[in-house]
């Protein structure tokens, strides 16, 4: 990266947390919105790629990665959306393209609904949203248990359900962890445990994430631009967040673009998701 690209951080408060925040790059502003674990440095590799465009923002979401958890942690889609907002405040930009993936497509559609003055399109990668699916009873149901067995057998072993039901591609997603497993441990900025991570996934994001319902006429009336993201092996393998994405698609009629690879490909193939997101963003 060269110097005028050289990354900076920082952190701003808002509503009794410190959120961290990564910038890369002197482009038109992109705020990348991190998925369940909500670290931001997952997302390090495509922004470092696109820095040369894009002036990229990427945060650790409150109660995860380097941001503080700090009592009491009721998760609010409307609260991380607003969190978002201040990260972008705090690095002095009015506007953004916003990018989600998983529960950070639903936070960055929440965005778009809530302000849509601050956000120039949004690009929403596999959001989630159980209640948009045909089969949406099912799926909540599923969503339920998980966290039901988070209290009865504990927050790893929910994980582990949640991984092999959700029809997430488990080794490839395992084995692309392990640069970020790798960086959390030797990162001058501390972290929070990866047990904390857990639980807070688990038990305070997984259910409002799986429950949320975009208000798709507010959508609709605000004028932001929404281009909906779904990855290769979802497609190939019907997976029920590939669905949710049809179903928003018909609803909003926007376009539909097809990342590379897998659900969490940003990890292990950086150079072509930022090829993808490059290409989604500049058309």
């Amino acid at each position: 990266m060269s110097v005028e690209n050289a990354m900076l951080s920082g952190r701003v408060t808002i509503t009794g947390d410190d959120l961290f925040y990564e910038v890369r790059g002197q482009g038109t502003p992109l705020l990348m919105i991190a998925p369940g674990g909500g670290d931001g440095w997952q997302y390090a590799q495509v922004a470092e790629r696109l820095a040369d465009t894009f002036r990229v923002i990427t945060f650790d979401r409150r109660a995860n990665g380097r941001s503080t958890l700090n009592p009491p942690q009721n998760f609010s889609i409307r609260q991380q959306s607003e969190d978002a907002l201040a990260v972008l405040r705090a690095v002095g930009e009015e506007t953004a393209f916003v990018f989600g993936n998983s529960s950070g497509a639903v936070i960055a559609l929440d965005l778009a609904t809530a302000h849509p003055e601050c956000v120039r399109a949004v690009v929403a990668h596999e959001g989630p949203m159980a209640r948009l699916h045909p089969r949406s009873a099912r799926w909540q149901r599923f969503f339920a248990e998980v966290y039901l067995t988070s209290f009865t057998f504990g927050p790893a072993w929910a994980a582990l359900q949640f991984m092999l039901g959700a029809q997430l591609p488990v080794q490839p997603m395992i084995k692309a962890s392990r640069g970020v497993t790798a960086h959390r441990k030797a990162s001058a900025d501390p972290y929070l445990s990866s047990q904390t991570a857990t639980e807070v996934l688990i038990r305070l994001e997984l259910l409002p994430v799986t429950s949320y319902l975009p208000d798709v006429a507010a959508l609709r009336r605000s004028g932001v631009r929404v281009c909906l993201g779904v990855s290769e092996w979802g497609v190939s393998k019907r997976a029920w967040y590939v669905e949710v994405a049809r179903q928003l698609l018909e609803q909003l009629g926007c376009a539909l673009v097809t990342f590379p690879d897998h659900h969490g490909a940003f990890l292990d193939r950086p150079a072509e998701f930022a090829d993808a997101l490059r290409a989604t963003l500049t058309r």
